[in-house]
């Protein structure tokens, strides 16, 4: 189910899935009478015990994911499955510093926001030294873009000379080795972080042909390269389960959160038994981690995604709801771009598509008043807070779709 109610029984599409989290939708029957016979069966051991719940949810898990990415460590949280992935990194490649993008947002723990680049997101406390922040690879407001670079059926309205390879991508990657040659104290490095798209950073694309390049440039040093699948995975861009399969490229270690439990708290780390086993040097626990009831939940979406087909509607409706809203960036001067993948969609907000500059936060703070009482629910992002965040639970309609098209337009109309 797509729709929440508030307390004077008003009804609101929710377009934004509880933080991309509500992935199959709120209350599935399925994913409810999991949790109920598990309830009833056992709640908690902890996972120093190999109860059955566990093992058949990992079994299904790596099942999804490429190559000999077989390990799984349960968590909590998209916190503390990049916590983890960071401490894995280290471990095994016995090197300090990490690299992730500007724009990035990667959890809220000290550690996590070391490798956040989104300003709303900083704030003076201890944190991890050691990570370093490269130009975000931005088709619409970075240095280089063009009119087919992001893997979307929507494109920037950038000029583009580009033949065979895409300049953009060389142009970040080109700046990636320049960081690489100028802030890495030795040659060698634990690894690079990135979102396969970036979605609390306004739901920002690389250019096609950028992570294999920059994949390419890590390994050769020795580092380790992690997707984090917190937003995107599990069948959210469509066209595949991984957001990182969109990039051809197989990571070393995957994260993921948000939408693996449907709003239930439960996290992954997935990583290769060559790199685990350097964890396995000394303890690691947790204690809630893996526990029966989650990863009951975790193992009824799974099967709820392939059996209500949501990767395919994601698909589908994404292409429709994205060609849909490009059209308001044509009629709209304040409509800027358009862009995104499946269900993960983000139109920024501009003064003037010539300057680009930010739409004012009051006048972004009027839409979503304007939105939520034409019953929407819909999210913002962006470094600058001027990108509507579209991620919806992956059951929404095609009538769904519009309504929240109309909703935009009478929104914008209203400014």
């Amino acid at each position: 189910m797509q729709w929440l109610w508030d307390e004077k029984g008003r009804r609101y599409l929710d377009m934004f899935a509880g933080i991309v989290t509500v992935s199959v939708g709120h209350c599935h029957p399925r994913v409810n009478e999991a949790a109920e016979k598990q309830l009833k069966s056992l709640w908690h051991t902890s996972n120093i015990y190999l109860t059955r719940p566990i093992h058949e949810f990992a079994e299904k898990l790596t099942a999804k994911l490429p190559g000999n990415l077989k390990v799984c460590y349960f968590v909590n949280s998209g916190s503390e499955a990049n916590d983890l992935a960071m401490m894995l990194m280290r471990a095994h490649t016995g090197a300090w510093d990490l690299v992730s993008l500007r724009n990035a947002y990667h959890g809220m723990t000290p550690y996590c926001a070391s490798l956040c680049s989104v300003s709303s997101y900083k704030r003076p406390q201890a944190g991890n030294s050691g990570v370093h922040h490269t130009m975000n690879a931005d088709p619409y407001r970075g240095i280089w873009g063009g009119r087919n670079c992001r893997d979307s059926v929507v494109q920037t309205d950038r000029s583009c000379d580009c033949q065979s390879s895409c300049k953009a991508a060389d142009g970040y990657a080109g700046q990636f080795k320049d960081l690489l040659d100028h802030s890495i104290s030795s040659k060698k490095m634990a690894g690079f972080f990135a979102e396969s798209i970036q979605g609390v950073g306004g739901i920002v694309q690389f250019p096609k042909g950028f992570l294999p390049q920059v994949y390419e440039m890590v390994r050769s040093r020795g580092g380790l390269c992690v997707a984090d699948e917190v937003q995107t995975g599990f069948g959210r861009p469509g066209s595949h389960f991984w957001g990182f399969e969109t990039h051809g490229v197989t990571p070393d270690i995957v994260t993921m959160a948000k939408g693996i439990g449907n709003g239930f708290p439960l996290a992954a780390v997935v990583t290769t038994p060559e790199i685990a086993a350097t964890l396995a040097q000394a303890n690691h626990f947790n204690t809630f981690g893996g526990n029966p009831i989650a990863c009951a939940i975790g193992s009824a979406v799974l099967d709820v995604i392939e059996e209500d087909k949501l990767q395919e509607n994601c698909a589908v409706l994404g292409e429709h709801l994205i060609r849909e809203l490009e059209g308001l960036r044509g009629k709209f001067e304040i409509v800027g771009d358009v862009r995104g993948k499946g269900l993960m969609i983000g139109v920024e907000l501009v003064e003037s598509k010539k300057t680009k500059q930010p739409l004012a936060a009051a006048k972004m703070a009027r839409i979503m008043d304007l939105t939520r009482q034409s019953g929407l629910l819909i999210g913002r992002g962006g470094n600058f807070g001027n990108v509507l965040r579209i991620q919806p639970p992956m059951c929404i309609t095609r009538e769904d779709a519009d309504f929240t098209v109309d909703v935009l337009r009478e929104s914008l109309q209203k400014l």
